[in-house]
């Protein structure tokens, strides 16, 4: 299985970001370069190779190939949560799930997003021996995109289970009190980011024009139910938000 997948800065050719997966071991080299780089950074202030991340199985390594600039890994979920990785530094780790890469470039700021959605567990309990299966789904209930997925969830888990599923504006309405900054593009980055970690395949509706969030959504509460993904007792997630409390 890939261990982390790399989302590289927009450009104003391109209207879908292409996604770069990396299994354990492998490795991504970025930067201007035309050539000798496997991502290519089209902007002047970029050095020509910038740096190269490296996946290592549940989180990944940075290497600042660059001679003059300090690169920031910001976590968007830290609250300000970031590690600088200087001029020079190799193999630094990074210990987010959901990480932003931001490159200072000749007055701009360009951000790669780096998602780590594979989690490794230590299972203790006694049984044949030899590898354990891995398991099928792996969800944080602690981030805020199972907080997402519970609230795209609940109007089925609340016994209507031909309920039309919540838009987009009326998930951020839900969760707001809890996450005061959510947004429409917050939420729609974390609905891209589940449909990525459960391994959803594309429909024939994201051909051309890009992702539809409504197929996405759907098929996202689908799985999610067929398999207790989301269970009734989940919806805790969003009535703590109701209390004020603030969850990660």
């Amino acid at each position: 299985m890939y261990s982390i997948i790399v989302v590289p800065p927009p450009t104003p050719e391109e209207h879908h970001r292409n996604q770069f997966r990396l299994a354990p071991g492998e490795r991504l080299t970025f930067g201007r370069a035309a050539h000798d780089v496997d991502l290519r950074i089209p902007h002047d202030g970029v050095s020509r190779r910038a740096g190269e991340i490296t996946a290592q199985g549940a989180f990944w390594i940075l290497s600042n190939l660059s001679r003059e600039q300090t690169y920031v890994v910001e976590n968007p979920e830290g609250a300000g949560e970031h590690i600088k990785v200087g001029p020079g530094r190799l193999d630094a780790p990074v210990p987010f799930e959901f990480s932003r890469i931001v490159l200072p470039a000749a007055g701009d700021l360009l951000a790669i997003e780096v998602w780590a959605p594979r989690h490794d567990y230590l299972h203790t309990d006694g049984g044949l021996d030899g590898a354990t299966t891995a398991p099928a789904f792996s969800v944080d209930r602690t981030k805020r995109y199972f907080a997402v997925l519970a609230a795209l969830c609940e109007p089925r888990l609340r016994g209507e289970p031909h309920a039309p599923l919540p838009t987009v504006d009326q998930v951020v309405d839900r969760l707001r009190p809890n996450w005061p900054s959510a947004s429409r593009t917050s939420v729609q980055w974390n609905i891209d980011y589940l449909a990525v970690k459960l391994r959803l395949k594309p429909g024939p509706e994201e051909a051309d024009t890009g992702p539809r969030l409504n197929g996405k959504k759907e098929s996202l509460v689908s799985l999610a139910l067929r398999f207790d993904l989301v269970r009734e007792d989940d919806l805790v997630v969003l009535a703590s938000a109701r209390s004020g409390r603030v969850a990660r």
